[in-house]
């Protein structure tokens, strides 16, 4: 067996042992080792567990012995944070479980192609106790190093990937789930419900890229509630401005605010929204936190729901990305993957999977 897949089979067992609520004792019984030890070693990588004692775990564990060996699954090894309007309630398991074989075939199947799945992301020296005109610097900064431009939104995603080697998916998220960040081992993600409004999908990438870059010294809760808790309010309100500063730059708002002097303030916030790929509201809130107006000097929260910057043509991103779908094209076509198991782990049928793969410019060698 090779350690990449005993220490896979260790850290699932581990967990799905401590997910059931049994000891090593009571585990140890039920696979027929003399003793607590043997199970220790086998949990800790130290022992290589066997065909027989591995089928006797997943039958005490309610598991298929795939449970354990499958790099096409993340078993519950991917940590999640999913922004939602509330509590989406059983629905989020189901799509944690789906978004986690996405990540872990990815990552497989890179490390299969010999590939680098992911580089080294910078973290941001920041804490709760971080002042709000920190959070508004480090957007700054990571907007200079990532060489967005004049308007972040257009190339964020593309600089994530190219970057820093953030796996940005756009997917079709439950009701009430806006985005959510990950990690898998070295792989970090983020993903984005493509059916959301277009300058909703822009903020919340650079939130979601708040709580990745900001992860190990302010671990966001699985449910990021867009109403938190007065303990994750700080958190959450350090994202709204790293994630304003990043999408609307001081340069780019005091610059334009220079010549908007003569114009109607609807008009101007109108264009200015559109050109930032960003809401009215949003902008609204920006020109207020940087001193540029004051709230009484800008059309009402009321007043901006009724201006149409333009109607949502209703276009959306193509499902997932260009990177996942031709990796897993390319497995699928060597025969490393099936394609039946390619669409379940896309939640696809065969059709919807030959499709997918035609709009990123790959195509099936047969028909389906």
């Amino acid at each position: 067996m090779d350690k990449a897949l005993q220490s896979r089979i260790a850290r699932r067992l581990k967990a799905r042992r401590e997910t059931a609520g049994l000891t090593q004792d009571q585990l140890a019984a039920a696979m027929g080792f003399n003793n607590r030890q043997t199970l220790a070693a086998v949990e800790a990588g130290e022992r290589a567990i066997k065909p027989a004692e591995l089928a006797m775990a997943a039958d005490t564990l309610a598991v298929t012995p795939d449970f354990f060996t499958d790099s096409f699954t993340a078993a519950g090894e991917a940590a999640f944070s999913f922004r939602a309007e509330a509590d989406p309630g059983a629905d989020v398991s189901s799509f944690e479980s789906l978004a986690g074989g996405w990540l872990a075939t990815y990552e497989a199947l890179g490390t299969g192609e010999g590939a680098a799945s992911s580089y080294l992301t910078p973290s941001l020296a920041l804490t709760r106790n971080s002042s709000y005109e920190a959070a508004q610097a480090a957007a700054k900064d990571v907007g200079q190093r990532l060489r967005l431009g004049r308007v972040p939104a257009r190339d964020l995603q593309f600089a994530l990937e190219r970057e820093w080697g953030i796996l940005v998916l756009y997917v079709d998220a439950p009701r009430g789930i806006s985005g959510a960040a990950s990690r898998l081992d070295g792989l970090q993600s983020i993903m984005i419900n493509r059916n959301e409004p277009s300058a909703r999908r822009n903020y919340d990438l650079a939130h979601e890229l708040f709580h990745l870059l900001t992860w190990d010294a302010m671990p966001p809760r699985r449910i990021d509630s867009e109403r938190p808790s007065s303990a994750d309010k700080r958190i959450e309100e350090l994202a709204n401005n790293f994630a304003a500063a990043l999408l609307m730059p001081a340069a780019t708002l005091a610059a334009g605010w220079d010549a908007s002097r003569t114009l109607d303030w609807h008009a101007w916030m109108a264009a200015t929204a559109l050109d930032l790929e960003v809401s009215l509201s949003a902008l609204r809130w920006r020109l207020v936190n940087l001193g540029l107006a004051d709230s009484s000097e800008l059309p009402s929260e009321a007043e901006l729901r009724v201006t149409a910057v333009r109607p949502d043509s209703g276009a959306k991103p193509q499902l997932f990305n260009v990177a996942l779908v031709h990796r897993i094209h390319t497995a699928v076509e060597s025969g490393r993957l099936s394609l039946r198991k390619a669409s379940r782990i896309l939640g696809l049928d065969a059709a919807g999977f030959a499709a997918l793969c035609s709009a990123y410019g790959r195509q099936l060698s047969y028909e389906v």
